[in-house]
């Protein structure tokens, strides 16, 4: 059944909050600027909790359950991050304050930003887009102005393997670039002879999803970014995928000129609900003085054991500000306290233990459920939501008979070069009996898909709401759940 709004709960005399007397003088407010009528429900406090929490229980949480979302990273986030973020000093402070007033806050960003050096091997990095694709913006912006300051003014088109993130192409075209789709190969690699019949001197750069959305590494990397830098272009990496590499690889080692990471990914901030987010970008050395301004940096130094002053510098051939103000601070302070608290082993060890995950459950489906590029995988790995002798049967379809065993469904029908993509990456953050758990849930499916298709056609059945009308929500959008003429109606 579904539950009853606000406003259906609302009945004439009830109060929830009653205001003290005024303090101070009453005055009369202009006429024409007081409403005749204001119709807000009548409730009483514990009609309003107990109507959120009940609303709140239909949501599916990281808190509460295992997210298999491939490409999308849904680990665990932990609580003492939000601790952190939360200490007075952190929490309230204003970025208009004056900088004497906030080192602490930007002590952590300077130290933050050192880190992330550390760990991609890049020369410079900038903490201030908002979110990935704002990053893969910054980026793209970084690579269009390096050719522009030497005059390569011919650069205009950008390179994008079909594995690729799917926000890569809109980045490129967002910058006015020609965006140009390169195939991968029967391995799953970006085709090197395609690469190479791509590459000219109109190239602007790659950009190289690694591991790709296959959840594959890319066996000829180095080739890849010579054949690029070959003909004069800059190798992107969209560093989304970093959660596989850490401690590892470090992109800047290998010749990649810029990559953003997603702090929610890799480093365990909140994720998803419209934000914030976080997407720092680390450069090379040649395109530092590009960097988004302005920057955390020292601005005096400080003599015997005190610590110097830190403030705000530009890049001298900045592309200008990208976000108000410094970043989503509260993000960072989170994704230091992640880095803190693992340090280079620990972070090495959610690599390990991120792929290991995702080749023991690939390993447990297989020849139950198709893989196309069957290698070892990264993070993650990409099955096909269909059988042979299933007619009928779609990865949609397992996604939502999914929920009926209580697990949120993996990402559907990405990468689109796989058919009725299922793409699955637990995190390093589940355990074997969630694994397991999960794994028996996609085994059964499969054999119910052919026994009684209908039972998965149906799905879900057991969440508060069956299964919706896709197209009919996506045709008859409803942006507004009440109209004040409705107020008063059953």
């Amino acid at each position: 059944m579904t539950e009853p709004t606000i406003y259906e709960l609302s009945s004439p005399g009830r109060t929830g909050v009653t205001f003290p007397d005024p303090d101070v003088p009453s005055v009369k407010f202009p006429e024409n600027l007081l409403r005749k009528d204001l119709p807000l429900p009548e409730l009483a406090e514990v009609d309003v909790v107990r109507h959120y929490v009940n609303l709140s229980k239909y949501n599916y949480s990281v808190d509460g359950g295992f997210y298999p979302l491939g490409s999308c990273t849904m680990k665990y986030n932990p609580k003492i991050n939000e601790n952190t973020a939360r200490l007075p000093g952190f929490a309230f402070t204003h970025p208009l304050q004056p900088i004497e007033t906030v080192q602490g806050n930007l002590a952590l960003m300077y130290t933050l930003q050192e880190w992330l050096k550390e760990i991609t091997g890049f020369a410079a990095l900038t903490l201030q887009p908002a979110a990935g694709a704002h990053g893969e913006l910054t980026g793209v912006l970084i690579m269009r102005a390096y050719h522009k300051d030497r005059g390569d003014v011919k650069r205009v088109k950008m390179l994008i393997p079909d594995s690729a993130h799917g926000t890569n192409p809109a980045s490129s075209a967002m910058s006015s670039l020609e965006v140009v789709q390169v195939p991968s190969d029967a391995r799953g690699n970006v085709d090197l002879a395609a690469l190479k019949a791509a590459c000219d001197d109109t190239t602007v750069g790659l950009m190289l999803t690694n591991p790709n959305t296959l959840g594959l590494f890319d066996e000829h990397l180095e080739q890849v970014i010579k054949i690029v830098h070959d003909c004069g272009g800059l190798v992107y990496g969209d560093g989304a995928n970093l959660n596989a590499l850490l401690g590892v690889l470090r992109p800047g080692d290998v010749g990649i000129d810029v990559m953003h990471l997603n702090l929610h990914k890799t480093f365990s901030t909140p994720h998803g609900g419209g934000g914030p987010g976080s997407g720092p970008v680390g450069v090379t050395e040649k395109l530092a003085d590009f960097l988004p301004g302005p920057l955390v940096g020292i601005v005096e130094e400080s003599a015997d054991d005190e610590p110097p002053l830190f403030g705000f510098v530009t890049p001298k051939k900045t592309i200008g500000r990208l976000k108000a103000f410094h970043g989503h601070f509260g993000m960072l302070v989170r994704a230091y306290t992640y880095i803190a608290m693992h340090g280079p082993d620990g972070l090495r060890k959610v690599a390990e233990y991120a792929v290991l995950n995702a080749n023991y459950i690939k390993a447990r489906l297989k020849g139950i459920y198709t893989v196309p590029f069957d290698r070892i995988c990264m993070h993650e790995f990409v099955a096909e939501g269909q059988w042979a002798d299933a007619p009928g049967i779609r990865a949609l379809d397992v996604a939502k008979r999914l929920m009926d065993y209580n697990f949120h469904p993996p990402t559907n029908y990405f990468p689109l070069i796989v058919h009725e993509a299922l793409m699955i990456e637990p995190t390093e953050t589940e355990n074997k009996g969630t694994l397991d758990a999960f794994t028996d849930a996609l085994i059964k499916i499969a054999a119910e898909a052919k026994a009684t298709p209908d039972l998965l056609h149906e799905a879900p059945h057991k969440t508060p709401f069956g299964r919706m009308d896709d197209v009919k929500a996506a045709r008859e959008l409803v942006l507004c759940c009440w109209l004040p003429e409705d107020y008063g109606k059953n």
